[in-house]
């Protein structure tokens, strides 16, 4: 049997190469939002701006919630220390 280079490679050349001519195809102008525009006043940008507020506020409270473990623990291991 004669393998092909599609055979080989399972097309996956070809959808990639597809897909990297599709991308180069597309204008600019589609990609971009309107806080790139200048158009900052924009009820996207707006939207924008508070969800990377509010991904902001998430990170915040997982790392205080970590540090604030990290004490409870170093203050309860000083507790145990005391009573031994």
């Amino acid at each position: 049997m004669r393998k092909t280079l599609r055979s080989v490679a399972g097309g996956r050349w070809l959808n990639r190469t597809v897909l990297a001519a599709l991308m180069l195809a597309v204008p600019r102008v589609a990609l971009a939002c309107p806080v790139c525009f200048g158009q900052s006043d924009s009820p996207m940008a707006k939207g924008v701006n508070m969800g990377i507020y509010f991904l902001l506020a998430v990170v915040g409270g997982v790392l205080a919630a970590f540090a604030s473990f990290f004490v409870y623990l170093a203050r309860r291991a000083r507790a145990f220390a005391d009573e031994t």
